[in-house]
């Protein structure tokens, strides 16, 4: 514990799911720096539909302010500006979160950092040690990103990446009462939630795949009710998949979308017995109140890299041969990883965590 500090500077760039990974490193960060004003620098949304860290992070009392930027901004004067406004801030020490882009990127960050008068860095990945996942030989598997992110931090403690209180979003009473609030129709019924959304081409599974399992789901839980969550802009797509479930069931669903903050998502997350969704930020979100995810992966990223963190979750991922290909439009194979995913498939998968 390092009382003494007073300024710390986070780097960490991205959005939901970018934020939500990355929730155990701000807790091992709060609990070394307990008394210190904690800032986070981060990036403005590239996407409309992408929620700032700000609206996934307010209320934790793990960040107490927010500086932005441009990413990929080369203006002298904005540049210029941002230098200023952490020089003037003088922040003592630099706990460095951000993506893994190469040692010489990181070599620039570093100096970046040291002429805002930062001198002790934390964590900025300056060997391929750092910058890459480790493959762990218990798993066969390569590691998850948020242990990627707390072993370079090893110096501030241990992170505890598998107790829940290191993935707490500290949700409200208010958050909790939305999601009450917005949940009234589903009459005490246990809830699947399902959110069909994603940012990327290439993750998205097809509306025709998610209304068969909707079809299939509501055969298999009657007693159910189903909830859908998302961007505004998947009202209709979330609308299409519940024509499945209204076909074969009577139950109720609730379609959410466009309705709630990304922590009051979270809220309504946490009353339901699993999660169905893409490789997104709801899934994280899920995972982070500690739902069981069954989550629908496409092979662009590494497998298990950015998979839910925990044992509880089911995911479901083939590993073509143009596996790892970081697309996030794919035209020419026809997304054949993730459209070889059958309705069966996650049924199976549902059905074992619900029985």
């Amino acid at each position: 514990m390092e009382s003494s500090t007073k300024r710390v500077l986070i780097y960490r760039l991205g959005s939901l799911g970018d934020t939500l990974i990355a929730l155990p490193a701000f807790h091992l960060v709060a609990r070394a720096f307990p008394n210190a004003e904690r800032r986070l620098l981060t990036n403005f949304p590239v996407n409309a539909k992408a929620p700032s860290a700000a609206a996934i992070l307010e209320s934790t009392n793990l960040i107490h302010g927010y500086i932005r930027y441009a990413v990929g901004t080369r203006s002298p004067s904005e540049l210029l500006a941002l230098w200023w406004q952490l020089f003037r801030w003088r922040p003592q020490v630099l706990v460095y979160m951000g993506p893994t882009r190469g040692v010489e990127a990181a070599q620039r960050d570093a100096r970046f950092f040291r002429l805002c008068g930062i001198q002790r860095h934390i964590g900025v990945p300056l060997t391929e040690d750092m910058q890459q996942h480790r493959w762990d030989e218990s798993q066969q598997a390569l590691e998850p990103e948020a242990e990627r992110l707390t072993r370079n931090l090893a110096e501030l403690g241990d992170a505890h990446l598998d107790s829940p209180e290191s993935w707490n979003l500290h949700l409200t009473d208010a958050e909790y009462a939305r999601a009450k609030q917005v949940l009234p129709t589903t009459a005490n019924r246990p809830i699947i939630a399902v959110s069909v959304g994603t940012k990327v081409q290439s993750k998205d599974w097809g509306k025709e795949n998610w209304r068969a399992l909707m079809k299939q789901l509501a055969t298999h839980y009657p007693d159910h009710a189903l909830a859908l969550a998302g961007a505004a802009e998947e009202i209709e797509a979330s609308e299409f998949a519940a024509d499945g479930w209204r076909e074969n069931s009577s139950s109720p669903v609730v379609n959410l979308c466009g309705l709630l903050t990304p922590r009051e998502s979270a809220a309504v997350f946490a009353q339901a017995r699993v999660f169905v969704g893409h490789d997104s930020g709801p899934m994280h979100l899920a995972a982070a109140v500690q739902t069981p995810c069954v989550a629908i992966f496409a092979a662009r990223n590494k497998p298990r890299v950015w998979f839910p963190f925990g044992k509880q979750h089911r995911v479901l991922y083939h590993q073509t041969d143009c596996w790892g290909c970081g697309l996030e439009t794919c035209i020419v194979e026809r997304k054949k990883c993730l459209t070889s995913i059958t309705v069966d498939e996650v049924l199976t998968e549902v059905r074992a965590i619900l029985g």
